[in-house]
């Protein structure tokens, strides 16, 4: 993207049902904006990070408003196309409760090193299929190793997703190789 982009209307270019009745894809949401790239980009920077947008149409994380400059300046466009984009999610009865009810967790990953714990990435082949989490985690409980925390990226929202384990101490050789042969597996990566 060149320069900052203004945007585009206040309201979603393109209503999609999303499928189910109550329910929006990734896909879904982003077709409703397929007439402003920008304004995709600051509904992907708030799926990715968590951030919900209050009653006021304030981009909020918890009840902490975070400027709409930020949020502009950050995905490199005009803080108007954050205006209008919160505009545009409340006036969207399918929008409106996804944005208003999104949330983000605390991550222990990128705090693994500091905390002297092992942070483990498994990204997959298909994340449709069932039984993946269950899979890693199983083999890491089967070799007694606790785990302190996992996080899973929704298919719906990226292109590869990843599962992301966090164990209180280092994973042997063995699991290792257990891990990188289970079928659904395209790579792992040890922190």
């Amino acid at each position: 993207m060149t320069g900052k982009d203004t945007g585009a209307s206040a309201t979603p270019a393109r209503a999609t049902d999303g499928g189910e009745e109550g329910g929006a894809t990734f896909d879904a949401i982003m077709e409703k904006f397929a007439d402003s790239p920008s304004q995709q980009a600051v509904i992907r920077l708030l799926l990715e990070r968590g951030f919900s947008v209050n009653d006021e149409g304030r981009v909020v994380s918890g009840g902490i408003e975070i400027p709409n400059t930020g949020i502009a300046r950050e995905v490199d466009v005009d803080r108007r196309v954050v205006d209008a984009t919160t505009d545009a999610i409340l006036a969207d009865d399918q929008l409106r409760p996804i944005f208003q009810n999104i949330s983000a967790i605390p991550s222990l990953l990128d705090l693994a090193p500091v905390l002297d714990l092992t942070a483990l990435t498994v990204t997959v082949r298909d994340a449709d299929q069932p039984g993946i989490v269950a899979a890693v985690t199983g083999a890491i409980a089967d070799h007694g190793i606790s785990i302190r925390q996992t996080i899973t990226e929704d298919p719906e929202f990226t292109d590869e997703a990843q599962l992301y384990v966090v164990t209180d101490e280092p994973l042997p050789g063995d699991l290792i190789n257990e891990i990188r042969d289970m079928p659904f597996v395209h790579a792992i990566e040890l922190r």
